[in-house]
């Protein structure tokens, strides 16, 4: 078991939701999602293989936070087979460029099978490597960095991504909440050491004086951090 500091007892912390399921049901039902067939296959695939992807909800949120900002150069650092890449294609439009980085080929050549059908094959350059590698590769700045890699990594990201986005771009990451292992005294983790940099990540960047930032508790739990406008 791993301790930290006091916090409210939960009984079975390894499923804890930070969201009630019948609350998502309800919000999913809200935006009429109305997408490309190819997007119900991918999440078919998800299922079919226990592989994680962010789902529609946090997709759509993705969209909006990506338009919001009118994004036009977005790096992912992990893409799996374009789950979130198909959300971020999307909001960048033509013109708009997202930069994904996989290390499994396959993973790319399924990605590749799934934009190109969607039709947003053109606005993705995908390669497959390592994120950080990959990142260090690509140059110029970005109107979002976005975080899915293996979460003991998720510290380096950070400090490798938030000198590289543009004042008033946003910093987003998945998997922040951690099914709830990261607010608990006790838990039982799935990887050695993943909830403690997890919790290592988050306060980095609530405690950066250069980022504005708020957890969206949907699914997992999404950072976003924005990148302020005038000197600190």
């Amino acid at each position: 078991m791993n301790k930290t500091l006091q916090s409210p007892t939960v009984h079975n912390p390894d499923i804890l939701i930070p969201v009630n399921p019948v609350i998502e049901q309800y919000m999913r039902g809200l935006t009429k999602i109305t997408d490309h067939s190819v997007l119900a296959d991918m999440e078919t695939l998800a299922e079919h293989n226990n592989f994680p992807i962010i789902g529609r909800l946090a997709g759509v949120f993705l969209e909006v936070m990506a338009k919001s900002i009118g994004a036009k150069r977005v790096f992912e650092f992990g893409s799996g087979y374009g789950y979130s890449a198909y959300w971020f294609a999307k909001a960048v439009g033509d013109g708009g460029r997202v930069f994904c980085t996989e290390a499994d080929f396959h993973n790319v050549e399924k990605a590749r099978q799934y934009l190109v059908a969607a039709g947003l094959w053109e606005r993705v350059d995908f390669k497959a490597g390592m994120a950080q590698t990959l990142f260090g590769q690509t140059e110029g700045v970005f109107d979002i960095c976005y975080n899915d890699v293996d979460k003991c990594d998720y510290p380096e990201i950070w400090s490798l991504a938030k000198d590289r986005i543009r004042p008033g771009g946003l910093y987003i990451a998945d998997n922040v909440l951690w099914r709830g292992r990261v607010a608990v005294p006790e838990f039982t983790d799935v990887f050695q050491g993943w909830t403690e940099a997890i919790r290592e990540h988050n306060q980095m960047i609530f405690d950066d004086p250069a980022f504005d930032a708020f957890i969206n508790p949907t699914r997992d739990g999404l950072v976003v951090a924005r990148k302020k406008t005038m000197p600190v």
